[in-house]
């Protein structure tokens, strides 16, 4: 594996760099003229590691999604104001998915741009959300950027204080683009599933074939108008079981369930097979096993799925494997044969008491 991967963007290229105790490095070697803004519990766990950071210029905000809200930023701005930030300085990201976002909006408008540095601490944003320039703010789901830092560095280091459910989501999102790579790829992960939840350097591998596996899909469509929209797998029905079940269930396990319905889905309207659904069952089964037991009401996942944007004005925009595995693009018809699917595939596979 190297230790590097490069990505072109409409900003220049940027890097990913794999650098174990990379957050000693920064703690050693602060960047000149920065600020710093670091997820709480991060400064928390890691205070004695990042002592030096933490004395200097810093803004640390607690990873929720209510601070990642449109009504948050005037804060943000006048502490960063009140830090003395001048155009050409570095804002520099230690967090997961919200700090990132909320670091990449502040980046892309104050002082018209800064460059920022991301360091990500989760297995989802180290597999996933670090690379490919979008950062999005809760107002309605319509307020976002294309920003991408100038440079990402991933430390696999800081997965061995993350909860188990938080592994299980990251590894969510990485069986979603192995699948979307090919059936070959998705095959692959499937097989070293137990190894790479408990092993980290098998983990990094995974991560590293994840985001190169991204990484063609956001250098041909960086914004996200054309064929980046199968990244989506998963997420259609998956931001649904986030919003039914008022978020109990962790974003990448969300996406799980959503993947093993949309297979679900496809084999029982014939697109797909029951083969294919099977096996992709088994890994995506176990990864979602915690949350089995939490009750999804179809009628609200339906009701939720209609809202997605996403959708064409008569039809959901649905992303779902073919006879082949791969996964595609397709509008249908949102009916009793889609709510009957999914409330046959919740009888069949939820555990609830």
């Amino acid at each position: 594996m190297s230790n590097q991967i490069i990505i072109q963007s409409h900003k220049g290229e940027y890097s990913a760099n794999f650098t174990r105790g990379g957050i000693d490095q920064l703690n050693n070697n602060p960047i000149e003229n920065s600020v710093y803004i670091i997820d709480q519990n991060i400064a928390q766990l890691y205070s004695s590691r990042l002592s030096n950071i933490l004395s200097s210029r810093v803004l640390i905000i607690e990873a929720i999604e209510e601070n990642k809200s449109l009504n948050q930023f005037p804060y943000y701005v006048n502490a960063l104001v009140q830090l003395n930030i001048r155009r050409g300085q570095t804002l520099v990201a230690i967090g997961g998915g919200i700090i990132q976002d909320i670091t990449c909006f502040l980046a892309t408008t104050m002082m018209r741009g800064l460059p920022w540095i991301f360091y990500p601490t989760t297995l989802l944003a180290q597999s996933d959300s670090c690379i490919g320039s979008k950062s999005s703010i809760n107002s309605g789901n319509i307020l976002g950027t294309f920003t991408p830092p100038i440079n990402i560095i991933i430390d696999v280091d800081f997965l061995q204080t993350l909860k188990k459910k938080e592994i299980y989501s990251g590894v969510g999102e990485m069986i979603k683009v192995h699948a979307i790579d090919s059936p070959e790829s998705f095959d692959k992960i499937a097989a070293s599933y137990e190894e790479l939840i408990i092993d980290f350097t098998t983990m990094e591998d995974f991560i590293y074939s994840s985001l190169l596996m991204k990484k063609k899909l956001v250098e041909i469509d960086e914004f996200d108008v054309g064929l980046r929209n199968v990244m989506n797998y998963g997420h259609s029905f998956g931001h649904a079981i986030e919003a039914v079940t008022n978020y109990e269930i962790p974003h990448g396990i969300a996406v799980t369930i959503g993947m093993d319905i949309a297979n679900y889905f496809a084999a029982d309207i014939g697109v797909s097979t029951q083969e294919h659904f099977e096996r992709m069952h088994l890994v995506l089964d176990k990864n979602c096993a915690l949350y089995r037991h939490i009750k999804i009401n179809t009628e609200s996942l339906i009701s939720s799925l209609k809202k997605d944007k996403k959708n064409s004005s008569t039809q959901l925009r649905l992303i779902l494997p073919d006879h082949s595995g791969r996964i595609s693009i397709a509008l249908y018809d949102c009916n009793k044969e889609l709510y009957n699917s999914i409330d046959r595939y919740f009888s069949k596979y939820s555990k609830v008491a």
